[in-house]
């Protein structure tokens, strides 16, 4: 990943959106949500077949499809995983959970 300072989620998001929204969004989300469910599929076999150097870049491209998605739906990454973890446990209030 670049050393960017605008790369927090926030940033990372926006940038996302002005590299792949016109067309992920021309794509639509039914369309878009298989590409992030392959990515995902792509991620759990680089975990299982332990390929440690493949790893970065699954993980990317599934942050990446994640990213599009929540930008298709009108929703900020970062203010939604505050709103739910930013307080710890959304159960609990723990951190780590005690639940």
């Amino acid at each position: 990943m670049s050393d960017r300072p605008d790369l927090d989620p926030q940033g990372f998001q926006r940038l996302i959106e002005r590299i792949y929204y016109d067309r992920d969004s021309a794509r639509g989300v039914q369309g878009t949500l298989l590409w992030f469910v392959e990515e995902v599929g792509e991620l759990v076999r680089a975990i299982r077949r332990g390929e440690r150097e493949n790893l970065e870049e699954e993980f990317a491209d599934v942050y990446a499809w994640l990213a599009t998605l929540a930008s298709l739906h009108g929703l900020d990454l970062e203010a939604i995983g505050r709103g739910k973890y930013g307080a710890g446990c959304p159960k609990c209030g723990a951190e780590p959970c005690a639940c």
